[in-house]
């Protein structure tokens, strides 16, 4: 009986499942982040990229 008591009264399972889920959180907000930063970056290549192409495009039309 002391056994049970003594179960209900330990608390390192809980402070364990309490880190587990902070962890939990923090790597799914740091996975949405980075899929935002992800398309941000991406954009500013495909901007650049169409930058280039148009430069490119004026200079042959007008060489």
């Amino acid at each position: 009986m002391s056994f049970i008591r003594n179960f209900r009264r330990d608390e390192e399972g809980a402070t364990a499942i309490e880190y587990g889920l902070i962890a939990a959180l923090i790597a799914v907000a740091a996975m949405a982040a980075m899929s935002a930063l992800g398309d941000s970056i991406g954009n500013t290549f495909t901007e650049a990229a169409d930058e280039m192409n148009n430069a490119v495009s004026d200079d042959a039309s007008n060489g």
